[in-house]
C-alpha cells in the first residue's frame, strides 16, 4: 500500500486512521509517497518522519507497483496505472469550494480530477448517503465511484466523551470554569482571516478565573504561515492566556472538552455541534456549499457579533442552549456513527483483494489528552466590588489578562474598582513598575521568608502598595506600604496570592477594618469562600 501525502491535513487524517486498520497484518507493507507540489506541503516530512514512516520522494512513485494506494487528499497527481485509489476526506464531507491548483477557477474540495474517475481507479469515501447524492447531482461521473464508510474522526470524538474531565485538566481548565475554543478554517473567509483579533478580545472580555480560551488552526495555515508568525500575531493572546493547539492531533481532546465553540464553516465547527455543543458563528464564508450540513448549521447557530459585549453573547449561547439543537445537523452529516473504522478496514482489504484478518475489529481507541503549550497569565486587571449581605462584607473578584486589556469591551464597569497585579515573574518591567500589587509567584518555606520578600519588593518597586506571598503550610501575608501586614487565612479550597491581595485592597479602598474581619471571597461563578482577615505585627525576620 502507498499513503500519498501532500498536506498535513490530509496525512494526519490518514494516519490517525491506519494503525487500527492494519493491526498485526504481516501480509500488508506501507510506504509513504511526499507530494511536494501543495502550497500548504510544509510540515508534512517532519510529520512523517516523526511518526517513524517509510517515505519515498514522489517521482519514484512511477516506477512502484502498488496494490492500493491511499490518500486524503483528492489534488494529487497520480501516475497512470491500474491500482484503485482510495480517497479518505479530511473533514466532513464535500461542503467547501476552494481554489483549483490547475487552473484560474475553483473546485470542490473532496472531488478528484476527471481523468482518475474516468479510469475507474477511483474510491471516494462519504460519511452520509446524502454526499452520494451531492456528488452525483454536482458531478455524474462520481457515480458508483463511493463507499459509504461513516466519520472515523466523528467516532472518536464520540468515543472520548466519557473523558471529558481529563482532557479538560490537562488544558488547565479548573472545576468550575468554561472553555472558549475558537475554530478557524483557512482563506480570507474563515473567522481568523476576517477577526485575526478575536482570540484576544475574547481574553480582554472573559474573566481568566471563569474562562479558558483555546484555538483551533487549520494546518494550512501553520504551512503557509509558519509557527513563528501564527505566534507573533496572537501574541498578546499568547500573554493572556490563550491555549494555542499544535496542529496535529490535540484539536480533537479540545473539541470534547469544550463548553463553547465558537468557529465558521469549517469541519471543526459541525464537529463541535454535533456532539452538542453551543456554538457561536463568528464567519461564514460564500464558499460554503448550499444543501450540505454544514450549510444547514449556518441556519440553525446563532452568529457572534463582533461588535457587540462578547461575554454577555458567551454567556447566552450556553444559557440559551439546548443539547438537541443540532441533532439534526449531524444526523444529515454523520451516517451510523461508531461503525466507521470496521467500514473502513473492510474496504481496504476488498481493494488489496485480502482477506480480512480473523483478529478482532478494530479497537476503538479513546483520544489521547493534549499537551498544549500555554504561557501563565502574570498580569491581571483586577476588578473588586464590595458589598453588604446578612452574613456580612462580600468581595467579588474578577481577573482579566492585562495583556488583552485594550481589547476589554466595558471593564470595569461603573462603581467597580480596578487595579493593576502583576506576578513577580512579570517579563514586562512597564507593567511590573506600574502594578497596585506584586505577588509571589511561588509559596514561601515560612513567615520570615515572606516578610523578607515583601520588604524586599516595597523596596525595588517603589510604585506597588501591596505584595503578597503565599505561605508553604497554608495562609498569606499581604504586606502593605506603611509596613502593617494582613494575615489572610482561608476557609475552604486554597486560592492564589493575587486573591487574597485582591480582597485587602478592596477592603482599604472602601475604609473596611482589616482587623479579625470576616468576609466572603467571591471570585465570578467560580468559587464562593469564606476568608478570614487578620491584621497583626509582622513577626520578626529571623536570618
Amino acid at each position: 500500500m502507498v499513503v500519498a501525502a501532500r498536506t498535513v491535513t490530509s496525512t494526519v487524517r490518514v494516519l490517525e486512521s491506519l494503525p487500527a486498520l492494519l493491526r498485526d497484518d504481516p501480509r500488508v507493507s506501507v510506504v509513504f509517497a511526499h507530494d511536494p507540489t501543495s502550497a500548504f506541503a510544509a510540515g508534512v516530512l517532519d510529520l512523517l518522519h516523526a511518526s517513524g514512516c517509510r517515505v519515498m520522494p514522489w517521482e519514484q512513485l512511477a516506477h512502484v507497483k502498488a496494490d492500493l494506494v491511499l490518500t486524503a487528499s483528492e489534488n494529487v497527481e497520480l501516475p497512470e496505472g491500474d491500482c484503485p485509489v482510495l480517497v479518505l476526506p479530511h473533514g466532513v464531507g464535500f461542503q467547501k469550494r476552494v481554489p483549483d491548483a490547475r487552473g484560474p477557477h475553483d473546485r470542490l474540495s473532496g472531488l478528484v480530477p476527471d481523468a482518475l474517475l474516468e479510469s475507474g481507479r477511483a474510491w471516494l469515501a462519504v460519511s452520509h448517503p446524502d454526499q452520494e447524492r451531492q456528488l452525483l447531482a454536482a458531478h455524474p461521473k462520481t457515480a458508483g465511484r463511493t463507499l459509504l464508510l461513516g466519520d472515523p474522526c466523528f467516532d472518536e470524538l464520540l468515543a472520548g466523551r466519557p473523558r471529558r474531565h481529563a482532557y479538560r485538566e490537562a488544558l488547565g481548565v479548573s472545576e468550575g470554569q468554561r472553555l472558549v475554543v475558537v475554530s478557524s478554517t483557512w482563506g480570507t473567509t474563515s473567522l481568523l482571516g476576517r477577526h485575526p483579533d478575536l482570540p484576544v478580545r475574547l481574553l480582554g472580555g472573559l474573566p481568566h478565573d471563569e474562562y479558558r480560551v483555546a484555538a483551533v488552526v487549520h494546518p494550512n495555515v501553520w504551512s503557509a504561515h509558519g509557527a513563528w508568525q501564527i505566534r507573533a500575531l496572537q501574541s498578546s493572546a499568547l500573554d493572556a492566556g490563550l491555549i494555542l493547539l499544535p496542529p496535529v492531533h490535540a484539536w480533537r481532546s479540545a473539541l470534547v472538552a469544550a463548553d463553547v465553540v465558537i468557529g465558521d464553516h469549517g469541519s471543526v465547527t459541525l464537529y463541535g455541534a454535533a456532539l452538542g455543543t453551543p456554538v457561536l458563528l463568528g464567519a461564514f464564508g460564500a464558499d460554503a456549499v448550499p444543501g450540505t450540513a454544514v450549510h444547514d448549521l449556518a441556519a440553525a447557530a446563532p452568529r457572534l457579533d463582533p461588535d457587540a459585549e462578547l461575554r454577555a453573547q458567551v454567556e447566552s449561547v450556553v444559557r440559551d442552549h439546548a443539547s438537541d439543537r443540532y441533532a439534526e445537523v449531524a444526523r444529515r452529516a454523520f451516517a451510523d456513527p461508531g461503525s466507521a473504522l470496521a467500514r473502513l478496514r473492510a474496504a481496504v482489504y476488498e481493494l488489496l483483494k485480502l482477506p480480512e484478518p480473523a483478529s478482532a475489529p478494530p479497537p476503538d481507541l479513546l483520544l489521547p489528552a493534549p499537551e498544549p503549550a500555554t504561557r501563565t497569565v502574570t498580569s491581571s486587571l483586577v476588578v473588586t466590588e464590595v458589598s453588604e449581605e446578612g452574613h456580612g462584607p462580600v468581595v467579588t473578584v474578577r481577573r482579566f489578562p492585562a495583556a488583552a486589556y485594550a481589547h476589554a469591551q466595558g471593564v470595569p464597569h461603573a462603581g467597580d474598582t480596578a487595579h493593576l497585579a502583576c506576578s513577580d515573574g512579570e517579563r514586562d518591567r512597564r507593567l511590573l513598575e506600574s502594578a497596585s500589587v506584586v505577588e509571589r509567584a511561588c509559596p514561601a518555606d515560612g513567615a520570615a521568608e515572606a516578610l523578607r520578600w515583601i520588604r524586599g519588593t516595597a523596596a525595588e518597586l517603589p510604585g506597588s502598595l501591596l505584595a503578597a506571598c503565599a505561605v508553604r503550610g497554608g495562609g498569606h501575608l499581604v504586606g502593605l506600604r506603611d509596613g502593617r501586614v494582613a494575615e489572610v487565612s482561608v476557609t475552604g479550597p486554597p486560592i492564589a496570592p493575587g486573591l487574597a491581595a485582591a480582597v485587602v485592597y478592596a477592603c482599604l479602598r472602601e475604609g473596611h477594618s482589616l482587623t479579625d474581619a470576616l468576609l466572603t471571597l467571591r471570585v465570578g461563578e467560580v468559587r464562593d469562600e469564606d476568608v478570614v482577615l487578620r491584621l497583626r505585627p509582622a513577626p520578626p525576620v529571623v536570618s
